[in-house]
Order: C-alpha cells, then structure tokens, then sequence
C-alpha cells in the first residue's frame, strides 16, 4: 500500500495526478498542472467555519464544518473522491496545509468508500515552496542565454526547437505584444510560475543546465515574470535572431491573422469566432493609439477594416499586409532598432534561424 509522500520532485517528474481539496477560491489562485479541485467546502462553507474559528475556536469550528458537510452534500463529494481516487490509484490528495482538510477526506475515503489513499504531506503550501525553491535554484545555478531579434522573426519558432528552450510566451498564454492576446485566457499568475518550474525541474531532470528564453518585457500580458529571472534576462548573454522583411510579414499573417482567426472560429463557431477575430484584431490595434498618434492609428483602423472586409467577401487575407507592413516600418522596427543598439554589448551572435539554432546548440553543449 502506497503512503503519504514528501517526494515532490517525483511527483511533478511524473505529472502526477492530484485531488486538490482546498475550497474553489484557493484553487483559482494557483494550483498544479495535473491537480482537479474536488473540494471539502465550498467556499461560502470555508468561509462560515473561519469566522466561527475566529469567534469560537477551533472546535467549534470543526464541529459547524461536520455539520455543514453531512448527509447527502457529504455523500455527493464522497463520491466525487472515490471516483478520481479510482480513475487515479497512482495520484496523492492535499489541501492547503496537509493538515485537517486532507486528513478528513482521506478518513472518509477510507473508513465509508474502503479506498486507501495517500495525501501530500505539507500540502499546497510545500508543493509550491519546492517549486519556487525550483526557480531559485536554477537561477543560481544555470547558464541563461536570451533570444532576441525584430518582430516577426520567429523567435519563439526557434525556441521550440531547442530542447534546452523555455516558452515563456507558451507557460503565459500571451505572445507578448499588444497583439498578443490568445483565445485562450491566461493563467494565475501563480500558475504560470509553477508551469515555468516544472518545465525547468524537467529539462534540468534530462541534463540541460543552459537555457534560452526569449527577449521579453518585465511582463507577458497579465503575467508577470519572476523577479529573478527578469533582473537576469538584462544582462544575460543575448543573442539576435534575423530575417527579411518578407519572411517576417508573412510570419505576423500566418500566426495574427490566419491562425488567431483559426483559434476563435475553432472555439466559438463560424459566426460568432469571426465576429470576435475581427473584434481582437482592432482592440489590439487600438491598445497603441496613443503611440501611433490619432492621424496614423484612423488610417490604420481603415486599412484593418477594409482587409476584414475582403477576407470576409472571399476569405483572401493578403490584404492585412499592408496594415502589418505599415506598422512594422513605422512603429515595431525603429523601437527594436533602439532596443538592439541599447543591447549591443551583450550580443554575442547573429544570423538567421539556421545559424542561431546550430549556434545555441553548441553552447548548450559547451
């Protein structure tokens, strides 16, 4: 019979499946990967039973949560445990602390359902201290290499080919741009730390010990990098990806245009995921008003329309390249020309996508 584990590295090595029965506010927070929210209290009853500790002590308040949860809410839940613990002999249970949460449902587990199953000790709080001591220790202990270069140049294209690469863009949900935003919404920010550390635990776990992430801002939409990391990135080794013009337009109209409008349709249905594609497409223009100035940014709104017209009429997407080509000349390029020359001293190479992939492989193994 499997026991209650303090093996945490184990645990996120192997996606392990967890039954996370801290209340449903907690979990949204942050959670794990392979964690399912399958509560003891919901969180009006979480919240019910900390007043009464607060006003009457612990077991008065132990009392009003056995009540609380009895009968046929109890029965429910019972069963919703018995149910994963069975789809999942191989998985652990935790609440926040390890402590009384877990212990009742693995009780009731036990003595009502006859499943004997194991718990996390130390709970949620140990899994994601050992996680950020994760972060931490890579940080102290790696090499970092940032990948930068022009909008468009596939940076992130590059990365996934690496095996020692690190999507920080991917764990976000965000591709880092004021056009950046994804069908998807992102995660807590607890939660884009915690994938991040796992995939660092995973790669260090292979043998990697020289990561390459991409050149990016102190956040990534609503995610905001660690403090470490990011206090790193501005000094780490940077290397400066390149390509034509042409390569990049075409780049930004396969992943903004063609693909973004593929997500939403694929998500909403013909109508209403076009209808939010073109919505998207000028919010995201709209979000850099200011900076275009209003003269440019109406002139631009007017080619976007007249390109989402005609993609509409006979579903030719040609016509967003003027947009794109307007706003790589006239406001991406000049700031990421900027960026470079403020960079230059830490640039320790540049080439095309080939000649960096064969030079970030030869680092990585050096």
């Amino acid at each position: 019979m499997r026991g209650d584990t303090r093996d945490y590295r184990d645990i996120f090595l192997g996606d392990v499946p967890m039954m996370d029965a801290r209340a449903p506010i907690e979990f949204g927070k942050g959670a794990f990967p392979h964690a399912v929210n399958l509560p003891l209290m919901t969180d009006s009853e979480r919240q019910k039973v900390g007043t009464c500790y607060t006003q009457q002590g612990e077991a008065a308040a132990i009392a009003l949560g056995h009540r609380l949860v009895s009968g046929q809410v109890k029965a429910e839940r019972l069963a919703a445990w018995a149910d994963f613990a069975r789809a999942h002999p191989d998985g652990y249970l935790y609440c926040f602390r390890g402590g009384l949460r877990s212990q009742i449902v693995q009780t009731w587990l036990r003595e009502e359902a006859g499943i004997a199953y194991p718990r996390v000790v130390g709970g949620y709080k140990a899994l994601r201290g050992f996680l950020l001591d994760t972060l931490d220790r890579a940080l102290a202990e790696c090499r970092f290499t940032v990948l930068g270069g022009m909008t468009g140049t596939g940076k992130t294209d590059v990365l996934l080919q690496l095996e020692q690469g690190l999507d920080l863009e991917g764990h976000a949900r965000h591709r880092g741009s004021s056009f950046g935003k994804r069908v998807v919404g992102q995660p807590a920010q607890i939660d884009f730390e915690n994938g991040l550390a796992i995939d660092i635990l995973k790669k260090r776990h292979a043998g990697h010990a020289h990561f390459v992430v991409e050149d990016e801002g102190q956040a990534i939409g609503g995610c905001s990098l660690p403090v470490g990391l990011h206090q790193g990135m501005q000094r780490y080794p940077l290397v400066w990806l390149e390509d034509s013009f042409e390569n990049r337009v075409q780049r930004i109209l396969r992943d903004y245009v063609v693909n973004l409008c593929a997500e939403f349709i694929d998500a909403h249905g013909e109508a209403q995921g076009w209808a939010l594609f073109a919505q998207r497409l000028r919010q995201s223009l709209d979000k850099i008003q200011k900076r275009l100035g209003g003269l440019r940014h109406q002139q631009l709104v007017a080619v976007m329309d007249a390109a989402l017209a005609e993609q509409t009429r006979s579903g030719d997407v040609q016509g967003h390249r003027a947009w794109i080509e307007a706003l790589l000349t006239g406001y991406y390029d000049p700031m990421y020309r900027h960026q470079r020359e403020s960079k230059a001293d830490r640039i320790v190479f540049a080439g095309d996508a080939a000649a960096v992939l064969a030079y970030l492989r030869r680092a990585a193994g050096s």
